[in-house]
Formats: structure tokens, sequence, C-alpha cells
């Protein structure tokens, strides 16, 4: 542990760098609140999506490495603003114009369409649990309607009444001048309506602790601030909440950097030291688009876990967060693949060279051992020329080519089998497109198949990757990746694949053979040949 942590202090891995600056936070004395605090938002105007699980999966690589480092107690707080104003009805719901009704009610006065929760913003609080839930994590949540209706809230929002003006001087330097004439930092819930209003300040009592307003048919009304009556603005909400829980540290993604100023000028105007922050670049959909919850584009969390593992999933949040990234079907092949890539590597490696694995921080600490004998792109493949329908059907050749593994020995491979199945089915199958070989690439085939057919060396991936490379040498294909391809394109129907040789080990030797001779015999009845 303690080579772990001397490798932890100087790790250029982004979790300890952050790590590292919270903990300097307290270099001169610990915190008065006896721990360090994480925060995660989130905003449930619609259907959990990745990105949210994102933020908690790399938040939580964070805390772990703080921990590394730390002896300072953590807590990892998840925070819902389900007492939002639902601006609009999302598109992504059953009878979406039912909900037309409750425009700008808090999400948790809106009736659930869904037809399982107290409310819409209660559905959409459980959806996110269940999905943090799926992956272990270790939080504690918070509703901002129990967090303002309990209390909670009351101390940091009598101070937003004695500090309005500044806290309004802040605002109001980030508004157009139209927005600024019916801006406040305060949302009445309406008495009667329910509804939350975006009306400006008649007065604000700061002894009373109290707001008078007018409604929109101009009324006047005068509401205690506490107690859950009155609601912050987003962004003031942001700085306040900081300022309330004594939050140490939160990311966000790259839409809220402008506002930075805004959120810190805000806590820090309430009496609180901001926290440490940490922008993260957002996640886009197949046409290089932002993901939106709204909308409901993008994949989401239970999309992706349909075709590969949590692990590979929190494997792909892990890399690069300050790169935006296209989070698309294609991609998850790649990182089943690189996660258990790494995962090999680990029990080699020394200290510092573990604290800079992803496994490492996808493990905390203490990654499994990989039991991929056979990669996922290679079981796609097989998938493709097995024509299998169920992992069953892909073990008869699993079996073969490791005969010591089996589905109880290699889970992670026998769940990666049944992945496979189910991705080539849905996006593989679809989409291959075989084609014709030329001239040159028939014969270098038919030489091909007929060595296979004489092979009586090590059925092992090396050993026939140099024979197939040998094939295209002898053949004058230049470069020899063009060799390959169109191996992959006639006899797959796709232009690329993990290395020939060891899908040979893995099909069969004759079997791969006999592939080669269909495909020509295919194109040859094809062409009236």
């Amino acid at each position: 542990m303690t080579d772990l942590r001397d490798a932890a202090m100087t790790s250029k891995a982004w979790p300890f760098e952050e790590a590292r600056r919270v903990l300097k936070r307290y270099e001169k004395a610990p915190p008065e609140k006896g721990h360090v605090l994480f925060e995660t938002g989130y905003g449930p105007s619609g259907l959990p999506h990745i990105g949210t699980f994102g933020e908690v999966a790399r938040t939580t690589m964070i805390r772990r490495a703080f921990e590394l480092i730390s002896d300072i107690p953590t807590r990892l707080i998840c925070f819902s603003d389900d007492m939002d104003g639902m601006r609009k009805v999302p598109e992504n719901v059953p009878n979406p114009r039912q909900l037309d009704a409750h425009l700008q009610k808090p999400l948790t006065s809106v009736p659930d369409p869904f037809g399982t929760h107290d409310s819409f913003g209660h559905h959409n609080n459980a959806m996110l649990r269940r999905f943090l839930d799926t992956f272990g994590f270790e939080y504690e949540f918070i509703s901002a309607t129990e967090f303002y209706a309990s209390g909670q809230f009351d101390d940091i929002l009598l101070r937003a009444c004695e500090k309005y003006d500044d806290l309004m001087k802040i605002m109001l330097k980030s508004l157009r001048d139209e927005r600024r004439q019916t801006y406040s930092i305060f949302l009445p819930i309406h008495p009667e309506t329910g509804r939350v209003l975006y009306v400006p300040m008649k007065n604000v009592d700061a002894a009373k602790g109290e707001i008078t307003f007018d409604d929109e048919d101009g009324r006047e009304w005068t509401l205690p601030v506490t107690g859950g009556q009155v609601k912050l603005q987003w962004k003031p909400d942001f700085g306040a909440r900081w300022a309330a829980l004594g939050v140490d540290f939160e990311m966000y993604g790259k839409d809220h950097s402008t506002n930075t100023p805004i959120y810190d000028g805000i806590c820090r105007t309430l009496g609180v030291r901001p926290p440490e922050h940490f922008t993260y670049e957002l996640f886009l959909d197949e046409n290089g688009e932002k993901i939106s919850k709204s909308k409901g584009n993008g994949l989401s969390i239970d999309e992706w876990l349909t075709y590969a593992s949590t692990e590979s999933l929190s494997y792909f949040m892990y890399q690069k967060p300050k790169t935006a990234k296209r989070l698309w079907w294609d991609v998850i092949p790649k990182a089943v693949d690189e996660y258990h890539q790494q995962l090999r590597a680990y029990p080699g490696q020394d200290a510092a060279q573990r604290v800079n694995n992803p496994v490492f921080h996808i493990h905390n600490g203490n990654p499994p051992e990989s039991r991929m004998v056979v990669p996922f792109s290679m079981l796609l493949n097989l998938a493709s020329a097995a024509h299998a329908e169920t992992k069953e059907a892909m073990w008869v050749f699993i079996r073969r080519y490791a005969p010591d593994a089996s589905p109880e020995t290699h889970p992670d491979l026998d769940a990666a089998a049944g992945y496979a199945v189910k991705y080539y089915e849905d996006f593989v199958r679809p989409t291959k497109s075989f084609r014709a070989p030329n001239d040159q690439e028939r014969a270098a085939l038919l030489d091909l198949a007929g060595r296979l057919r004489g092979y009586d060396g090590a059925v092992e991936d090396e050993a026939l990757q140099t024979l197939v490379f040998s094939v295209g040498k002898d053949h004058g294909f230049e470069p020899l990746r063009d060799w390959f391809r169109a191996i992959y394109e006639v006899l797959l129907g796709q232009s690329q694949g993990p290395r020939f040789g060891g899908f040979i080990a893995l099909y069969g030797v004759a079997e791969t053979a006999a592939l080669i001779e269909d495909a020509l015999t295919r194109e040859d009845a094809q062409s009236g040949g």
C-alpha cells in the first residue's frame, strides 16, 4: 500500500491529479465537517442518460484516488434538482401531451407518464438510482424537493435574503438587458397553481426572510423563502448548494464551464469556499451532436449493457475525459478488448504503472483476472462465420481453441460470447456487404485454402498468421493490409477484423478452408461462372 500511495502522489493519471488538488485544500488543517464531500448534480427533466452515469463513475474514481493518498473520510452525494419546473415535455415518454397541462410545475409535482411512481421526478430519480446501483456505486441520494421542504436549505436561503443585492449583481452581469428587468434569484412556488414562477421581486425582507411579488395575473403574494415555498434559480442554486453542503469537489460538462465564475461567486458571497472543479468534454451521438436527455439520442446505459459488461463502460468513461467522444454502437467492441488488454497487463506491472492503468481506477485498486482468452472482436467474427445464434454454439469453437475454458471457469468469456451473438445480430449482420474478389485476390484465396487443407503445423495464432502473411506476400500484395482487407471483405462482408491467424485457430483450419471455398463458389454462382 505504501508503494501505491507513493506512486499515486506523482501519478499523471487524471483521477490522482484531481485527488491531489482536493487534498491541497486541507494541507493546513483537516475539514471542520470531518470529511471531504464529493458531489454530482443531476437534472431529472428527462430519462437519465449515459453521460449522467459517466459523471458519477468519474467522480467515484477521483474519490477512491483521494482515499489512497489521504486518511480523511469521504462522502459522495448525488443531488437531484427535482424541484426544477418542467420547461418542456420530453419527446421520449408515453402520451407526452398529457403532461402539457403541468408545464412549469416542479418535476416532483408532475404526474408520472409511466404510471409507476408518485411523480415524473420520482420516476426519473428511481431510474437514476437503479442505473447507479447496477454499477455498485457508494453514494447518498438527495432530492432537492426534500432538501428544500425539510428545512435543510433554510439557513442558506435566509443568508441569500441578506445578500440578495450582492447575489443579484453577480447574476445580472451575465444576463441580457431584457432578462434583467424580470430576473430574480428566487423562484416562488405559486400557492394555488403549484407552478414555479419566473417573476421579479417587489420586496425582499431579510429580517423576516420573506419575498413579495406579483403573480402572472397581477395578484400580490408574500411568502417565506424557507420550507420549500421558494426555490433558487438554477445557477444560484448550484453555488448555494455547494455552500449549504460544504462541497469540496464537483465535476460538470463543458457546457457549464462559462458559468463557473457565477457558481463560485454565489458560493463565496454566501460565505463558503467554492469546491474544486473538473470540466469534462461532452458525449456525442452518431452524428456528432451533443447527447440530450429530452431527445433521448445517443446510447443509454441499458443499451450498452445489452452488448457488453459494466466494466467496459467504465473503461470508456475513464478514457480522456477532457476529449469529446463519440458514443455510438461501434465503440463498444474496442472498449471491451482494450479493457481486457489492460487487465492482462496489470499483474506484471510495478506500482507506478498500476496506478496509471485504467483498471486500477475502475476496480478501486483490486482488478480481477481477465479470463477472456478470445478477444471480443474475434468473437464477433466467429459469430459471423459460424452463423451462431446462441452462445452455446459459440462454445463449440471456443472449447476447441481453448480446451481448458468453460462457462464456469471463464464467466467473462461466457458473457462476452452471449454479447457477441446479440451484437452481431443487431449491428454486424444488417450491414454486411460481401464483394467479389479480383483476379489477384481469387488466386491468393485459392492458394490459402489449399495451404490450409494441407496444413499439419501447430494450430496457433502466430503460426497461422505467418502462413496467411506468406500467401499475401507470394501473390504480390503491396501493402499487405490490402490482402487482409480482401480476406475480410470477401469472406465476412466487412472491411476489417482481428488478426486472421487467430481467427483461423478459433474457427478451425479445415473450417476456414471451407469458408474460403464456399465464398468463391458463391461468387462464381452469382457471376454465372
